[in-house]
């Protein structure tokens, strides 16, 4: 492990890198070197303007997928996928491009952070917001969801660290849709990369097809890390009211004819159920 700086910041790497050409985007503010994904992000200032970079082709200290010209490939699909799904709840592609030996995606800065579900304290005051602002932050993490299916892709991966959200302000943002993918998606023998707690039986199974259905069931769990504190179906611990309980335990059911059939069905079902 060797610890680099830049601008008088300080992180890891397993291996040192020149990132000398980091300086024509700006001065470096903020790094993220702990991220599993085999990239590095920067944050950056030029011009009183502020922008995160993400960077993939060093050898980050944290990296378990640990092929380098796959993480590269990936990083670089994924800004196609920024373009497709353009969304206000979506952070901002800026430019993505080579360089310094790699692949960089630029975004527009969001002043936000990830809450680290289940243990942090960032999680802790997340969770404990009032219940209007949750559910706010919810149906716009479905609404996102349905625009993602409509736009022809599956979501993949969606896990703790793909919300942020700015306490200053109430705002949130969806990022990290790196390994979202095309409709159908069948999962490979050597598994999907995600967060158990979210991820449908279908998604743990080798070769089974991953679909809208299979993310109906994640906004399901994701009910009940919201508003029960628990990646389980505990109506004792459920925070809203028994007919709301009713559509997030269809959404979570294991057989996936017994789930609603389709994003919107979920979202008609939920508002429905709030009234």
């Amino acid at each position: 492990m060797v610890v680099q700086t830049i601008d008088n910041i300080s992180f890891q790497m397993k291996e040192a890198y020149d990132f000398s050409f980091i300086s024509k985007f700006g001065r470096v503010f903020k790094v993220f070197d702990k991220s599993s994904s085999g990239c590095i992000c920067f944050g950056v200032e030029k011009e009183s303007k502020r922008f995160f970079l993400k960077f993939a082709g060093a050898t980050t200290a944290n990296d378990v997928l640990r092929y380098i010209d796959d993480t590269i490939l990936r990083l670089k699909y994924s800004a196609r996928k920024y373009i497709d799904m353009q969304h206000p709840l979506l952070v901002n592609l800026v430019d993505a491009m080579e360089i310094g030996g790699g692949y960089l995606t630029i975004f527009d800065w969001f002043s936000g952070e990830s809450w680290e579900y289940p243990r942090g304290e960032i999680y802790r005051r997340f969770i404990t917001l009032p219940l209007a602002k949750k559910i706010h932050v919810y149906e716009g993490i479905i609404a996102f969801h349905a625009h993602v299916v409509e736009c022809g892709y599956v979501a993949i991966d969606f896990n703790e660290q793909s919300l942020l959200y700015n306490y200053d302000d109430d705002s949130f943002r969806i990022c990290d849709i790196d390994f979202y993918a095309k409709q159908y998606f069948m999962n490979g023998y050597s598994g999907i990369w995600g967060e158990p707690s979210l991820m449908s039986p279908e998604e743990k199974r080798s070769g089974a097809i991953v679909d809208e259905i299979s993310n109906v069931y994640t906004m399901g769990a994701l009910a009940f890390v919201f508003f029960a504190e628990d990646e389980g179906n505990i109506k004792n611990r459920w925070t809203l009211s028994s007919s709301l309980y009713d559509v997030a335990s269809k959404a979570v059911s294991e057989k996936r004819n017994d789930r609603q059939q389709s994003i919107r069905s979920l979202m008609t079902e939920w508002n429905a159920a709030k009234t």
